[in-house]
């Protein structure tokens, strides 16, 4: 009896969790643009109501993953298009979705299915609430992990006609890289420099004594102070929403149980259509066996074509036979002078294969120190005993310096590696230069 009866208490415990899942879902993505939860329940059913909710949430989160400004004034043909190219330059290649029309009518099962598919793949939330998290804090991005980039490293590939590029262009846009990189590194000294001063002037008036000074935010509350209501309202919707987070955590098996439901709507649709259509198919056949006066001479003309494509087929396998012995023979012939082509692209894959081996042994030993996310930045001054100092052993630290010299290690590694696929690519153009007669190269 016990057996018999947990099938019928099961729907009663998951039908309160999945609107209670559902509700923590939509509790947990950011305030501007958040769904209701019964937008999510239409779109279970392809309503229309819900596709222009759909199209506008997925518009809104996928521009703040891009780091794009939005307006919720958009035009909707610009969001449906820019989701699409989103969807698809993140790996969702669905058709149904791409099909669907510019002006967001429909498509809200399409659009579930692909929102679904981000929380998944893209861990969304997870991405979602690391972007818009409130910085009370001076931080920084530091990263001081080994990119593998001799492992990544392909043989050198035939460009066809359409793939090459003019080096002119590339020196502009290697130009502009340098020029926009230039003014970048000299904003960022900029705003070192003012960050050193309010970490100087308001050092030993914190209350932690890790810290010691206070950040550009806490300094601009003591300036402004009636500017703490506002920060205090963002940190309670952060609180709120990182609340919501945990409570889907604990409730996302229930949502995919959900989705699984909706992947077996989609199917059975899917299903309908297809009998459907290959009915239409077969009504659409004419029936050729029941009037065909004219199937006998077809029948005689369909023996001499395959009479001559048993000759063809014969001379070609003669055809194929005369070509292989006389490559063989020119084989045979210039295996002398292939010796010397073939001792060079041998030495160019051994270079390749120790670049690898390396690159392995790089990635098989242990590595240390090393960080890859965002960083406090303290002040930590070189007197100990000076008032407002930080003591080094207060909290686990990374030193600036110490990331300058690894990054300066770094450096001198890439430079080296750098000058190696000069001295390849300066070989290589000298080889090509020596074929062409009466062409003089000069070097830039």
């Amino acid at each position: 009896m016990r057996f018999r009866e947990r099938p019928r208490e099961q729907p009663r415990q998951r039908g309160p969790a999945l609107p209670a899942a559902v509700g923590a879902l939509c509790r947990a993505l950011p305030p501007r643009g958040r769904p209701a939860p019964d937008t999510l329940r239409r779109a279970r059913f392809d309503r229309p109501q819900a596709s222009l909710d759909f199209w506008r949430l997925l518009y809104m989160l996928l521009k703040q993953i891009h780091r794009g400004k939005w307006t919720e004034s958009d035009a909707i043909g610009d969001q449906v298009s820019f989701v699409k190219w989103a969807l698809w330059y993140h790996g969702y290649r669905r058709p149904q979705l791409q099909q669907l029309p510019a002006d967001g009518s429909r498509g809200s099962r399409e659009l579930l299915l692909a929102f679904s598919w981000l929380l998944h793949s893209l861990h969304l939330l997870e991405l979602l609430l690391a972007h818009n998290r409130l910085q009370t804090g001076d931080e920084t991005s530091v990263c001081t992990c080994e990119e593998d980039v001799a492992s990544s490293q392909e043989g050198p590939g035939e460009a066809g006609a359409e793939d090459r590029v003019d080096v002119r262009y590339l020196q502009c846009l290697q130009g502009r890289l340098k020029l926009q990189w230039g003014a970048l590194h000299a904003q960022h000294q900029e705003q070192c420099k003012l960050l050193h001063k309010i970490h100087l002037f308001t050092s030993g008036s914190h209350m932690d004594q890790n810290l010691g000074h206070f950040s550009v935010t806490e300094t601009d509350l003591i300036r402004h102070p009636e500017s703490y209501k506002q920060l205090l309202q963002l940190l309670e919707s952060e609180t709120m929403q990182l609340e919501a987070f945990l409570e889907w955590k604990q409730l996302e098996p229930v949502y995919w149980h959900w989705m699984e439901t909706v992947l077996d709507d989609v199917a059975e649709e899917g299903g309908m259509c297809e009998p459907q259509d290959a009915h239409g198919e077969k009504r659409r056949q004419p029936e050729v066996s029941s009037c065909c006066p004219w199937a006998d001479r077809l029948a005689g003309q369909m023996d001499r074509v395959s009479r001559d494509l048993l000759a063809l087929q014969e001379q070609l396998q003669q055809l194929v036979a005369q070509r292989r012995a006389a490559w063989w023979e020119k084989v045979a012939a210039g295996e002398e002078l292939q010796k010397e082509k073939f001792s060079a692209s041998a030495r160019k894959i051994q270079e390749s294969v120790e670049l690898k081996l390396r690159a392995l042994q790089r990635l098989g030993a242990p590595r240390k120190n090393q960080r890859h996310g965002p960083c406090r930045l303290v002040l930590r001054s070189k007197d100990p005993g000076t008032a407002g100092s930080v003591p080094r052993e207060a909290v686990p630290a990374l030193s600036a310096a110490g990331v300058i010299r690894e990054l300066q290690g770094r450096q001198a590694s890439l430079q080296r590696e750098l000058q190696q696929l000069r001295e390849q690519c300066r070989q290589r153009l000298q080889g090509i230069a020596q074929g062409w007669q009466g062409v003089i190269c000069v070097s830039p």
